[in-house]
């Protein structure tokens, strides 16, 4: 498991009340790691956060962490 799927991972898993309906995947390209985040439909407002705050907040965590590896990441939240 990579890093950054290991951290999208971690902190969905403590925001939700389903922490056993997490999934996510990666594909990585060249530059870019897409990582792809689905939660319980119940969970998914928990997730995004008010006003997607706390989406922003996780895709912030994401970029840096991929920086450090020389990469973009993008992170995708599936319904």
């Amino acid at each position: 498991m990579s890093a950054l799927k290991e951290i999208v991972e971690c902190v969905a898993k403590r925001l939700v009340d389903n922490p056993d309906a997490v999934s996510v995947n990666e594909t990585e390209g060249e530059r870019t790691v897409v990582i792809e985040l689905k939660v319980d439909p119940k969970d998914l407002g928990k997730v995004i956060g008010k006003q997607g705050r706390t989406a922003k907040a996780l895709r912030t965590i994401l970029s840096a962490a991929a920086a450090k590896q020389g990469k973009k990441a993008v992170l995708e939240i599936i319904e």
